[in-house]
């Protein structure tokens, strides 16, 4: 079994293969990829433990690759950058990056970067979370930030979304509202309790059956909302 499933997106064809080398002598299965829009649909299709991104690509750059990744998957970052100058640096964390190695790298540097992050991937709380979530008749794709019922498209607002999104990253468990407050709309919003059922009910029309009788958004008296997880098993 191999020790973590590594993404690699490098468009230089002799860091890719030097990279590719040495992670799988050390252990690890690889993914590769050579722009950013291919490394992007392979965040979503194979789900790697770790991302390997370089911040320059041909199609658009590394720093804005990372916004989109973040936008549904919390899988561990490392740039690579010939780039060693502190606001580029600086600018890749804050797009979301969890750490950077500067070309040109040493291997045991570049592993140990990768060990440190799959370590601390481990000790999170939260598990990964995958970028396409189904129930019943209702798909949601984090990856396109798009939502179906059956196939047919459903158009949220920007709001309808995250708030969607959100209880899709706990599918099947009650999320508190407080929770919703702060993670939707953010500080400032922790009394806000009547806009949040305005959204609720503003989705429920939208990807419910029947909104008088939600199967998807479903509440919990004093708790909170969840999105219905069915059981597979019975």
């Amino acid at each position: 079994m191999p020790l973590g499933h590594i993404l690699v997106i490098e468009d230089e064809p002799q860091y890719r293969f030097l990279i590719q080398l040495n992670l799988e002598a050390s252990g690890y299965s690889v993914v590769l990829a050579e722009n950013a829009r291919t490394g992007l649909a392979r965040v979503a299709d194979a789900v790697p433990d770790l991302v390997l991104l370089d911040l320059m690509l041909p199609d658009f750059d590394g720093i804005e690759l990372c916004r989109q990744i973040r936008r549904f998957s919390g899988v561990p970052i490392v740039m690579l950058t010939a780039r060693a100058e502190r606001k580029d640096i600086i600018s890749g964390l804050n797009a979301g990056a969890d750490d950077y190695v500067t070309k040109p790298f040493s291997v045991d540097e570049l592993l140990a970067r990768i060990q440190a992050n799959l370590r601390r991937r481990e000790i999170d709380q939260d598990p990964p979370v995958a970028a396409v979530i189904c129930t019943g008749e209702l798909t949601i794709d984090r990856s396109q930030r798009r939502v179906f019922h059956g196939n047919e498209e459903v158009i949220l607002t920007d709001i309808e979304y995250r708030l969607l999104d959100e209880l899709a990253r706990h599918h099947g468990r009650v999320v508190s509202t407080a929770h919703l407050l702060d993670a939707v709309w953010g500080p400032g919003y922790e009394d806000a309790i009547k806009l949040l059922h305005q959204t609720i009910y503003r989705l429920r029309h939208k990807i419910e059956r029947n909104s008088h009788q939600p199967y998807y958004l479903l509440n919990r008296s004093g708790q909170g909302y969840l999105l219905f997880k069915p059981d597979l098993s019975a």
